[in-house]
């Protein structure tokens, strides 16, 4: 039997995952979280075979909580299930080991077959994400999304300078630096300031 934890913020989705695989015989659902830091107490204890977990959480994000997942129990099959198709997303979950990636707005049965190709030991990608970026960074070295500018002022957010602290720093106007926080904002596909800066103290010793 394949058990299963679940961590979604929304209860009403767990709910309905629970739903989805309460007559089956081949699965059971072992433990559910609504942030990340409860997810990685429920995996500790269970130890399932795969976790099902979003992105956005409260208290640990998905990412972060996959990597500490993959870590501790390399063997545990991580699915990620979220809204969020932007390229950056699928990579960092990538990056930090997850071997799946769905969609919300997709149907539930995708699920199942995410959860069998992933335990079969291949890897499972919603149909409707497009991932040519993969096959590009088979080709070329890896390259950031972002432009020089833009991680060096991603840098110095990470170090909780202001946009007019980083302005001095960089000999340029602070609209200047509000005009770069905005582009790394679309581009990294994150919402507002906060994001912003959590993504830079998580990501400064990446670049």
């Amino acid at each position: 039997m394949t058990r299963i934890v679940i961590a979604e913020d929304h209860q009403s989705l767990i709910d309905g995952v629970c739903l989805l695989f309460e007559h089956e015989e081949n699965y059971s659902i072992v433990g559910m979280a609504n942030d990340g830091e409860k997810l990685i107490e429920i995996v500790e204890k269970t130890q399932p075979e795969i976790v099902l977990t979003d992105i956005r959480m409260p208290k640990i994000d998905g990412i972060t909580a996959t990597k500490i997942i993959k870590k501790k129990f390399p063997n545990i099959k991580v699915i990620t299930f979220t809204m969020f198709d932007q390229q950056e997303a699928i990579q960092q979950m990538i990056n930090a080991g997850a071997s799946g990636y769905i969609l919300k707005n997709s149907g539930l049965s995708d699920v199942k077959n995410a959860i069998s190709k992933v335990m079969s030991g291949e890897t499972y990608y919603d149909a409707a994400l497009n991932l040519s970026f993969l096959e590009e960074d088979t080709r070329a070295p890896k390259k950031s999304i972002l432009s020089k500018s833009e991680n060096e002022i991603l840098r110095l957010i990470g170090q909780g300078k202001t946009s007019n602290e980083i302005a001095d720093i960089r000999f340029c106007s602070v609209s200047t630096v509000e005009t770069h926080r905005k582009n790394m904002i679309r581009k990294l596909g994150i919402q507002g300031k906060g994001e912003l800066l959590r993504y830079a103290i998580e990501k400064k010793y990446d670049f």
